[in-house]
């Protein structure tokens, strides 16, 4: 049904424009977004009495290191989901197999996305540094609404669709 495609293709097309809005707002607000950054890898917002605290990583250059990765994973997960909606938008009106086969990017994109919230957001700074200990720095349920939407279009994406009549 081309309505069941239609709507892959736009709320694909929407999570590559939220993540093309996270990219710009972490480039045109480095430093604001960089001392948070900064600040769950400090571990500097728990319990003085944590007993984490000595995964803590204190170099700036570190810092920087994940920030821009952080980034460079957002910018992938963005193109991969827009050019996977493309890909998707103009196999529309094609065959079943044709149409499945321009959903690899989108998965790719959409996997990768989820694999940045849970495994760095959700598990890495919110686990292993400890961020969901801080209020002021609990990110960790934004993170998860976000995975969660990914991981539920993930499966939309991922279902059969039927031929065109």
């Amino acid at each position: 049904m081309i309505a069941i495609r239609f709507a892959k293709i736009v709320s694909l097309g929407a999570i590559a424009l939220y993540m093309a809005l996270v990219v710009y707002n972490n480039v045109a607000d480095y430093w604001t977004n960089f001392a948070f950054v900064q600040a769950v890898l400090d571990i500097d917002q728990i319990s003085p009495r944590s007993t984490i605290r000595w995964r803590a990583v204190t170099s700036p250059l570190l810092h920087h290191a994940a920030f821009a990765l952080i980034i460079l994973m957002e910018f992938a997960v963005m193109v991969l989901t827009a050019a996977g909606a493309l890909a998707m938008a103009r196999a529309l009106n094609a065959g079943a197999q044709k149409f499945a086969r321009a959903k690899g990017l989108a998965i790719v994109g959409l996997a990768l996305g989820f694999l940045l919230y849970e495994g760095g957001f959700v598990a890495v700074a919110g686990e292993w540094f400890g961020m969901w200990q801080s209020a002021s720095r609990a990110a960790g349920s934004s993170a998860f609404q976000i995975l969660m939407t990914m991981l539920g279009l993930l499966i939309f994406i991922s279902l059969k669709d039927e031929e065109i009549a």
